[in-house]
């Protein structure tokens, strides 16, 4: 049986590390970071591991609607979803990421654009 992106990378403990560094860049940008200002981040960053893994073939699972109701109400810009976008293919770079595994991670979150973006 062939190991899933996420069993290869080592599991949650190291897309846990990933997002950790993903938010830490976005708290820093200009562009994102006040969507964060007033988000509860340790739990935000729990889902958000949990969401990478499953992007990566791992066990956890979340349904566009899903997707599309936690952010209905953020006002996300199209602006503001490149910069996540390039802010976690920067993080995947750092985390040297396969080109291969990381094209395919960013192609299924902006396959994802249209549940998260308010203003398209």
């Amino acid at each position: 049986m062939k190991a899933t992106m996420f069993d290869r990378y080592g599991g949650f403990a190291v897309v846990h590390r990933v997002v950790l560094t993903f938010y830490d860049k976005m708290l820093d940008s200009d562009i994102v970071g006040p969507y964060f200002d007033e988000i509860d981040m340790p739990a935000l960053v729990d889902h958000q591991t949990k969401f990478i893994s499953q992007v990566m073939g791992g066990p956890a699972s979340y349904s566009n609607e899903v997707l599309e109701q936690v952010h209905r109400n953020l006002d996300i810009s199209l602006e503001a979803f490149d910069e996540m976008a390039d802010l976690l293919e920067a993080t995947l770079k750092e985390y040297e990421f396969e080109p291969a595994d990381m094209h395919q991670v960013m192609s299924e979150i902006r396959s994802r654009r249209s549940f998260i973006v308010t203003d398209q």
